[in-house]
């Protein structure tokens, strides 16, 4: 059996890659999204291990002392971490992993899993993203500003990813997005 391949979806909060990736899986089969460990408090509408998997802090860096990330950040204040277990009994089965992740834990994975693919997910534009944060009423407006100053930073880093997706039409861009994953299964 062929090994599955880790493609890395990053973007700006707010971006769509969660929506974006909920629908890819419905597309293209053989994908597996694998859940990120976070020591955030839920949001409204979102279920423990769909989403995410939340953890205490205690818990996390528990985990992290012994080596079960394949990367880990702290972002906007929360620890996020990806489980390295999921990630490579999946590959083993041949199945690809979308990690959905921020951009410093796209390169830490890039550095570990060289033959992994990084996309980035970019907004229509910063008066969009704005828009769809205020709109998602997670944030204050405090919290608003520092994720789009976050966002100007990830954008300037978004060429040093091998594919940008933009999401400006939701069925184009998981389009494209499952166009990128099956140009790899042949490689």
């Amino acid at each position: 059996m062929k090994k599955g391949r880790i493609f890395v979806i990053s973007a700006p909060s707010g971006s769509g890659k969660t929506t974006l990736c909920r629908r890819l899986l419905k597309k293209c089969r053989g994908v597996v999204i694998s859940r990120s460990m976070t020591t955030r408090r839920l949001r409204k509408g979102e279920k423990n291990k769909r989403d995410y998997i939340f953890i205490s802090e205690k818990q996390f860096k528990k985990y992290r002392r012994l080596g079960e990330f394949l990367e880990w950040a702290c972002v906007f204040g929360y620890f996020y971490g990806t489980p390295k277990d999921f990630v490579d009994r999946s590959l083993n089965r041949g199945k690809d992993v979308l990690l959905i992740i921020d951009v410093q834990g796209a390169f830490k994975i890039k550095r570990k899993r060289r033959s992994s693919v990084l996309i980035f997910v970019m907004p229509p534009s910063l008066k969009e993203l704005q828009k769809r944060l205020f709109k998602r009423k997670s944030d204050d407006p405090q919290q608003v500003k520092l994720r789009l100053e976050v966002a100007r930073r990830e954008i300037a880093l978004s060429r040093r990813y091998d594919y940008i997706v933009v999401n400006d039409l939701l069925d184009k861009a998981v389009g494209r997005l499952k166009e990128i994953i099956i140009s790899y299964r042949g490689k």
